[in-house]
């Protein structure tokens, strides 16, 4: 599994519930530029339309050697691919009130298929950002006094 981009982002913004792996419906022109890592994931998100799951605001930057380069398709809606299952389940947990579906990463796997990874987040509070920073700080400090106390 050959990770391309990442939304750090959302691991900030939001508290991940859960997680599942999609498929995602792409153009050839699309998939190169994926592979050159031409892609953003930050303020994208999906959404349930017509009973399918869809991806908005991704931006795939438009391949350089293709025929057509079209800017405007760069943030275009994109299909992602889940059993009914997983989609019924998926559709229940987003009809509760303040979750909501964001994409995590876009990978690529050993067959060569692109795979999104979408999380089901809740959005943090201020305090819960504040205090997620506060954890990391003492963390990091307790690790610095581990390894300066540490002698060969």
């Amino acid at each position: 599994m050959k990770v391309i981009a990442q939304n750090k982002k959302a691991f900030h913004e939001y508290d991940i519930l859960d997680r599942w792996e999609a498929g995602i419906v792409l153009t050839g022109d699309e998939v190169k530029s994926i592979r050159a890592g031409h892609i953003s994931l930050v303020g994208s998100y999906a959404t349930v339309h017509n009973q399918e799951l869809y991806l908005l605001n991704a931006n795939i930057s438009p391949y350089s050697h293709a025929y057509a380069k079209a800017e405007e398709l760069a943030k275009r809606s994109r299909k992602l691919l889940l059993t009914k299952r997983e989609l019924r389940k998926l559709m229940s947990e987003i009809a509760r009130k303040g979750v909501t579906a964001v994409p995590l990463k876009v990978y690529i796997t050993g067959k060569g298929l692109v795979k999104v990874e979408i999380g089901l987040a809740k959005h943090k509070k201020a305090h819960g950002i504040k205090e997620a920073i506060k954890e990391r700080d003492i963390q990091r400090e307790t690790r610095r006094e581990l390894k300066g106390k540490i002698t060969y």
